[in-house]
């Protein structure tokens, strides 16, 4: 009789625990988001170490914690002296009073030369005072980024576009026109056949939005338009066709990787020159195609 009492409660105490694990365990299929239900009790506490378990045996059953011990005092280690690290200087650019030289130094002095207007410098591809001040007019004039009078990637570009831009190629007529070369992303204006605003930089509709090639005319105008498609304000507004025209850029007008949706950003002092140059009925000619639309 003994006997069965003790069977019985050992049977009685193996359906409880597994009873308890079930009802306690973690849905695998819930992701731990809460749609298996709650996570077993002290699953957050030993993620942090806080728990006084060590978690279930193959059983189910909780095991406690191994009691820790005093850990025994360790000798203080000597302090030893290490030497500082040493690192391996990058290699500076050379500088000429305070301008760093570029990659394309003699090809943007060849450029500026031509251009003329940015003050005296030498065609020799090394850097000067003359030719850091020449080149950081020439980098502020045209909005390119940092100015600090180093032949880079930008500078050349800028530089090679606004030289090789050929006004006579726009075929204007009487009156003002506002001309606008595609290929190499310039626009000047004229008046009678002659230049009333030299090249300047432009950038026009990016891949997908390719601003055409046409004879336009300007029919609308604002000073300040809201463009309802892109949320943004349109300072300078001058349409010609189809939702395009002339604005203000709200970007920085040098990252080729974007572009516009079809209209001609500019710079700000070109934006309210061309304003000031413009009205409506102001002919509009667009010739060559963006590279890459």
């Amino acid at each position: 009789m003994k006997h069965v009492r003790i069977a019985s409660r050992l049977v009685a105490l193996v359906v409880v625990v597994l009873v308890g694990a079930s009802a306690c365990a973690f849905d695998p299929q819930s992701g731990g988001s809460g749609g298996g239900g709650a996570a077993p009790a002290g699953a957050a506490e030993q993620a942090t170490g806080a728990s006084d378990t060590l978690g279930p045996d193959q059983h189910g059953r909780s095991r406690p914690a191994t009691p820790t011990s005093k850990p025994s005092p360790k000798p203080t280690p000597k302090p030893t002296r290490t030497a500082a690290p040493t690192t391996t200087p990058s290699p500076a650019r050379p500088t000429v009073a305070g301008c760093p030289q570029g990659q394309h130094q003699r090809a943007v002095e060849t450029y500026l030369a031509r251009l003329g207007g940015f003050g005296a410098l030498t065609v020799d591809g090394r850097q000067s005072a003359a030719d850091c001040a020449a080149i950081k007019k020439f980098q502020k004039r045209y909005g390119i980024r940092p100015v600090e009078g180093r032949a880079g990637p930008t500078t050349l570009d800028v530089a090679q576009r606004l030289a090789t831009t050929d006004p006579a190629r726009c075929k204007a007529g009487t009156g003002t026109t506002f001309c606008v070369d595609l290929t190499r992303q310039t626009v000047w204006a004229l008046r009678n056949g002659k230049v009333i605003m030299g090249p300047t930089v432009t950038r026009t509709g990016m891949s997908g939005y390719r601003t055409p090639a046409g004879t336009y005319t300007v029919n609308y105008r604002n000073p300040k338009e809201w463009s309802d498609p892109y949320e943004v304000w349109l300072p300078y507004w001058q349409h010609f066709t189809q939702g395009m025209g002339f604005h203000e850029t709200t970007t920085y007008l040098h990252d080729k990787s974007i572009g516009s949706h079809g209209c001609v950003n500019l710079l700000h002092a070109d934006a309210v020159r061309m304003w000031e140059l413009g009205k409506v009925g102001t002919r509009v000619v667009l010739i060559g195609r963006r590279p890459g639309t």
